[in-house]
């Protein structure tokens, strides 16, 4: 098809981000890819899936913001397809890639128990799994449903923290539940107790929303249960939103319900720093007011913080959708700690806790960007890693797992979530093959 036809056709579909993006370069010369260890900033560091490569750091500051609605608002879902011959994950060198478990059905929040096992949610088929790796070869031999009968689940998290805990709790998306369990336990041993049953429901969909996905994390102390919940629209703010964009925090047995933190859209994936115990969350930004806006992010939540949604964004930018609306938060909205490319679709996040990769990577956030579908050109579909010294953010993100994006910008794997496994290597849930990838260190030749 020629150039002239191809655009005639954009037109008639009436995708004009397509057209802005059609004929420019898909694929950087080789002379023009980014380095290994270098830093891409301002609008370098916006750019696209081309522009990924294992050891590629981006540093996104406020001083990058986009103006609102400086390009149009694409809607460029990607096409899932299998897995081209030859394509495979690319990580940093000294790294290597294996399959850990396959044919999954919509594998999506994973982690590791007390004694090793891996414990997964697969959220279509409404079960959580547990998979175990007897020998230390990489790939587990058992491979059993926990418990199934679920609504969506997502979050799992093990109380009371620590070596010898007694429940699995399960985020459903509209209630979380707990299992009796033990060390070692393939099967529930009992069933589901309700322990929240009115958590804001993902069920629905208004304008777009109805995020559905619900985290969970406990506090060191086992003290507070932390409950992700999306919001359930792009951008409104009613009625409906009320308990939603939020980060709400429980007594262990459900009760005592408060708000940790506000005005966070969809704060998808929960971590606690292993030694601080602070608090993380990975965030989904709103949609529609351009291909570099709003920046997703990851951060520390502070107690009783507010991040801007839906009337401000990364700090007292006013949303236009909203102006002149609540003039009295712009100034108590909190920058975020890292910005991401726009329409990312930060997912799971956790803290690289093993031994086996090099001490630089120890204590380190490791994220999985699911992808965009809100931009021209696609960003995302990869698993970043994000530097914390001495508890703190430096600011910039590494591209560690890159790889699923085929040449013509078809996709073949969507990161989703990410843990470390108990011989210190990473694991990484992607939904779009369903499949768990296993990332070792075998050191640099």
């Amino acid at each position: 098809m020629t150039t002239r036809r191809k655009a005639l056709t954009l037109i008639a579909a009436g995708c004009l981000a397509c057209i802005l993006s059609y004929g420019s370069t898909s694929t950087r010369a080789a002379d023009e890819a980014p380095k290994p260890g270098a830093t891409l900033k301002g609008k370098d560091a916006l750019g696209d899936w081309t522009t990924d490569a294992p050891g590629v750091r981006r540093l996104i500051t406020l001083d990058d913001l986009a103006a609102p609605f400086d390009t149009g608002s694409a809607n460029n879902h990607p096409r899932v397809v299998k897995r081209p011959e030859g394509a495979w994950p690319k990580v940093p060198e000294g790294f290597e890639v294996t399959e850990f478990a396959t044919g999954l059905r919509n594998p999506r929040a994973i982690v590791r128990a007390p004694n090793g096992d891996v414990f997964l949610s697969e959220s279509q088929a409404n079960r959580v799994r547990v998979l175990r790796d007897k020998d230390g070869d990489g790939k587990p031999e058992v491979s059993e449903v926990f418990a199934a009968g679920l609504s969506r689940p997502f979050g799992i998290a093990f109380y009371p923290p620590g070596p010898e805990p007694k429940f699995v709790y399960v985020g459903n998306t509209d209630s979380v539940v707990r299992f009796p369990y033990k060390n070692g336990d393939v099967k529930a041993s009992g069933p589901a107790e309700t322990i929240i049953d009115d958590v804001p429901s993902g069920k629905e969909s208004v304008g777009g929303g109805g995020h559905w996905t619900r985290d969970l994390e406990f506090s060191s102390d086992g003290e507070i249960l932390f409950v992700s919940v999306g919001s359930r629209s792009n951008v409104n703010d009613d009625k409906a939103e009320t308990r939603r964009a939020d980060i709400l925090a429980f007594d262990p047995d459900g009760k005592n319900e408060r708000v940790y933190a506000t005005g966070i859209r969809n704060p998808v994936g929960l971590a606690k720093h292993p030694r601080t115990g602070q608090l993380w969350t990975s965030v989904n930004e709103r949609d529609g007011l351009g291909d570099h806006l709003v920046p997703d992010y990851i951060t520390q939540v502070q107690e009783g913080g507010f991040y801007g949604w839906p009337w401000y964004y990364i700090g007292g930018n006013q949303d236009p959708r909203h102006k002149g609306k609540r003039p009295e938060l712009g100034k108590k909205v909190i920058v975020p700690d890292v910005l991401l490319q726009s329409h990312s679709a930060s997912l799971d996040l956790t803290f690289y806790d093993g031994k086996q990769f090099p001490a630089e990577y120890h204590d380190h956030v490791f994220a999985a960007e699911h992808g965009s579908w809100n931009r021209a050109r696609r960003t995302g579909y990869k698993v970043i890693r994000v530097p914390v010294v001495n508890g703190e953010a430096t600011g910039e993100y590494e591209d560690f797992m890159v790889g699923f994006v085929t040449p013509s910008g078809d996709v073949w794997g969507r990161p989703v979530g990410v843990a470390t496994a108990a011989d210190g290597a990473l694991l990484v849930t992607d939904d779009g093959s369903g499949t768990v990838w296993r990332v070792a260190y075998v050191g640099k030749k």
